[in-house]
């Protein structure tokens, strides 16, 4: 599934262990993330959109070159 993360986390001015951090997940989580080589949970992908407080279709684009 393709996103947006690492736009939403530049928008913002956070690295990827302060994402990890806040999100309680590990630096390579988001980095395999960003490289849309994992797709989180949607427990995960909830959390995301709360911290950037944008909907989760805003981060996450489902269908497009699936």
């Amino acid at each position: 599934m393709k996103n947006k993360l690492k736009v939403f986390r530049a928008m913002n001015d956070i690295t990827q262990e302060g994402l990890a951090e806040k999100l309680g997940v590990t630096r390579q989580t988001i980095i395999a993330i960003e490289k849309d080589k994992y797709d989180p949970s949607l427990s995960l992908a909830f959390k995301m959109a709360r911290l950037f407080q944008v909907k989760i279709e805003d981060i996450f684009l489902y269908g497009e070159g699936e």
